[in-house]
Parts: structure tokens; C-alpha cells; sequence
């Protein structure tokens, strides 16, 4: 059969659809364009924001409209925690955050006979074993992706992830190490290692092994893949932490530390694990032990109870971590969470104005460290040629283009001559 995959969310949502793929293709099916004939349409869903539920149902509407006699199967985080919102749209497969496997033997039956519709969605806070799948990229890519972990009990009063993801579950670390060699073996030359919680990595498995340890592990499995981590809680940036991964020699110095605010009191009524005071050590930390690291983050704007004053504060300590590079979203209710009852809503126009006044500062903080690397020789990994050039990242996580021929999965030394827009040109030296 042909199958089209549309995915939505984040890299671990990548690269569950990138392990459903492969699976796919390994059962002799063919894999085909979204906006083309299928046999079978699957919808990888997200739940992060009142947004992301919006595009899945209307990514939904267009599989079922486009295709009437087609399967449509809706599977992630969105079709785990309201399945009836998505068995409404008349799909043919409802799934949720596990047992993708599975998913794919149901698609298959379905296939075969078409009957009546199929929700089967488990209770995820009950889920207690990681799910292995296949690590990798999709055809044609230069940077794989690894789960290593699932699930997180941090509760944050705004978020539903834990809901629809469960408990924390991890891959053991020989495992991990024993695909990132394999990664490399197979040609790729980067790893990101993904996870819902990554930093709490190992808590399941009582072995008194860290995320630091993995980290070494897999580095050391594969010395010629540069290794990229996903997004860390900030208390994971201790001394220990540092020291151990800068003497990584292929470990890329990009570390994402999720902020959400700067202000004391709106990291609390979130509830955050951590103050300003142990974010900015954090920040301070890395910039003691590594070269210029990339140092990204996510902030939300217009949490309930956040006054202008405590913007404010947020806008200041942005300024003062001056990252390289921001994912600014206002904040959005998610019925079941505690934040959807605070009181004193933000209205929807003033998180919206202030997450606009955010990217603006965003952007100047992103633009000044680009400029910071102008003159520099960098190694960049080219990924693809786009509107007749090459681009690809650096270590640090800087986009650069460059004028060549034939550079995909190629890592090289270029020549930072400029900076257009949030991307660095350049040149490789002759």
C-alpha cells in the first residue's frame, strides 16, 4: 500500500513518524506525498497548545476530504488525550503516544477490511516500559535522531505532556550506545539525542546512572558523530555536567535550557523547579566551560497572573542571558491543567503584544551573536541545497549558506564572510 505520513509537534513526535517509515517500508509498502493519492494517511499529532489541537483537526479534515475512500489513521499526543475530539472527525484509526507498532498492524488490518471505526488508546500515567523503534532520519538526511527517553512527572501548570505521555521510561545506556555506532556505520554524521524529559534520563532504571553518563557513552561508541543533546531542564548544567561533556570532543556545544519566564514569582505559579538565580548559573556555567556555546530557549508570555512589571523583569533577564536564538509562544489554556483555573487571565491581545515585543528583543539578542561570528572558520554539516545554495549548521547550531556543489552530508570548514537574516554566509576555503 501508500502511505502518507503528516507530522505535527516535536522531535520526538520526528521521529516516531521517521520509525513508523521505516517500519513501513520494511513490511513493502511505499511511502507517498500527503497532498497526493494514498491508500492510508496518518496523522502524527500534537497537544502542546490550544493551536497545535487546531492543526491537527484541520490536517485531519484535509486527509479525509482529499482522500473519502482512503484509511485515515490519527495517532500522538493530541488523539491520547482527547481521542473522542479526533474519533469525531471520522477517521477510520484512533491511537495515542504508544504501541506505534501496533498502530501499524491495526492500519494494515484495516486495509485488508474495512470495518467499523477503531479507538484504542491506553492510559498513559500507567505506562512503565520504554518503547523501542528504530532510530534514524528520514531519506536523504544527514542528522539522525535517538529517543532515548519518554515521558516526564514535572507537572507544570500549563502543560499536558505528562498526561499524554506518562511516566518517565529510558532506553538503557548500552543500547544507546550500541545504536548511536550503528547510526554512524550507516553514514550519518550527527546524532540528537531526543526525549520528551531528557535530563531525567535513567530515573527509571536505578542503575545511579545520569544523562551525563549517557552522553559519554554514546560519544564514545561513536567518536566520528558529532552529538547533539535535546532540550535540557536547566538544573541538569552543574559543574560536574560541564566539565565532564566539554572534554567531549564531539559533543556539539548547543545546549537548549527551557526558560518559560524570567520572573521569580511567574516561575512558580508555573511550577518550575528552578529560580532566575539557578537559571542564570546555568548560563553562567556553560559559558565558562565551553567556546561560544549555542544557548536556546523557549519563554511564554501572558501566564496567568503575569502584570507588565513581571514582564518587565522576563524582558531584563533575556537580556541578560542574551540567547542565541528564542521559540517565543503566548501562553495557551489547556483545559485539565492547573493554569486553565488561575485566575487573572491574561487577555488573548495582550499575550500576543508581548510575545511580540519578545521576538523583537529575540531577535537583536539572535542577531548580535551571529555578527559575533563573522571573520571566524567554522565546520558546518550540509543538510540540503535550497534556492541554489548549500546550507547546513555548525556545532553550535548557527545555519550558514554557501555557494557549491554537491555538499549534502558533507562536513567542512567554511568562512563566515556575513550574516542575512537569522542564517551566516560564507565561503569553503579552495
Amino acid at each position: 500500500m501508500n502511505v502518507a505520513i503528516y507530522t505535527l509537534g516535536c522531535k520526538v513526535n520526528q521521529y516516531e513518524s521517521q520509525a513508523m517509515e521505516q517500519e513501513l517500508i520494511r513490511r513493502g509498502h511505499a511511502l507517498a506525498d500527503f497532498d497526493g493519492p494514498a491508500d492510508a494517511y496518518i496523522v502524527n499529532t500534537c497537544t502542546v497548545t490550544a493551536v497545535s489541537d487546531k492543526k491537527c483537526r484541520n490536517v485531519i479534515r484535509r486527509a479525509r476530504k482529499n482522500a473519502p475512500d482512503a484509511v485515515v489513521a490519527v495517532c500522538g499526543c493530541y488523539a491520547q488525550t482527547d481521542p473522542g475530539a479526533v474519533a469525531a472527525l471520522g477517521v477510520d484509526l484512533v491511537s495515542g503516544s504508544a504501541g506505534r507498532m501496533t498502530f501499524l498492524d491495526m492500519l494494515e488490518g484495516l486495509l485488508q477490511s474495512r470495518e467499523a471505526q477503531v479507538v484504542m488508546v491506553d492510559k498513559a500515567l500507567s505506562r512503565r516500559d520504554f518503547e523501542r523503534l528504530p532510530a534514524g532520519g528520514g531519506v536523504g538526511r544527514t542528522r539522525a535522531m535517538l529517543k532515548v527517553e519518554d515521558g516526564c512527572v514535572n507537572f507544570c501548570a500549563y502543560c499536558m505532556i505528562p498526561y499524554a505521555r506518562g511516566p518517565v521510561r529510558s532506553l538503557p545506556l548500552d543500547e544507546a550506545a550500541a545504536q548511536a555506532a550503528k547510526l554512524a556505520e550507516e553514514g550519518y554524521r550527527e546524532v540528537v539525542l531526543t526525549g520528551i524529559e531528557i535530563s531525567s534520563w535513567g530515573r527509571d532504571l536505578k542503575t545511579g546512572q545520569t544523562l551525563t553518563d549517557l552522553v559519554e557513552a554514546v560519544c564514545a561508541a561513536a567518536p566520528g558523530l558529532r552529538v547533539r543533546l535535546g532540550s535540557l531542564e536547566p538544573r541538569t548544567v552543574t559543574e560536574d555536567f560541564c566539565r565532564r561533556c566539554a572534554a567531549l570532543p564531539n559533543l556539539c556545544p548547543h545546549f537548549h535550557l527551557s526558560l518559560q519566564s524570567g520572573c521569580d514569582e511567574t516561575l512558580a505559579r508555573m511550577n518550575r523547579k528552578y529560580d532566575t538565580a539557578r537559571y542564570f548559573e546555568s548560563i553562567t556555567l556553560l559559558r565558562e566551560h565551553f567556546t561560544d556555546p549555542g544557548i536556546t530557549t523557549d519563554l511564554i508570555t501572558g501566564f496567568p497572573g503575569e502584570t507588565e512589571g513581571e514582564f518587565q523583569q522576563t524582558l531584563a533577564f533575556i537580556e541578560k542571558c542574551a540567547f542565541t536564538a528564542m521559540h517565543i509562544f503566548p501562553y495557551s489554556r489547556r483545559p485539565g491543567t492547573p493554569a486553565d483555573s488561575m485566575p487573572a487571565q491574561v487577555p488573548r491581545g495582550e499575550k500576543e503584544e508581548r510575545a511580540g515585543r519578545a521576538i523583537v528583543l529575540a531577535g537583536a539578542l539572535e542577531r548580535r551573536w551571529l555578527e559575533g561570528q563573522v571573520g571566524r572558520t567554522l565546520p558546518v554539516l550540509f543538510e540540503e541545497e535550497k534556492d541554489g545554495r548549500w546550507q547546513g549548521h555548525t556545532p553550535s547550531y548557527a545555519l550558514v549558506r554557501v555557494k557549491g556543489e554537491g555538499l549534502h552530508n558533507r562536513l567542512l570548514d567554511v568562512e563566515i564572510t556575513g550574516v542575512e537574516g537569522d542564517a551566516l554566509a560564507g565561503v569553503c576555503p579552495a
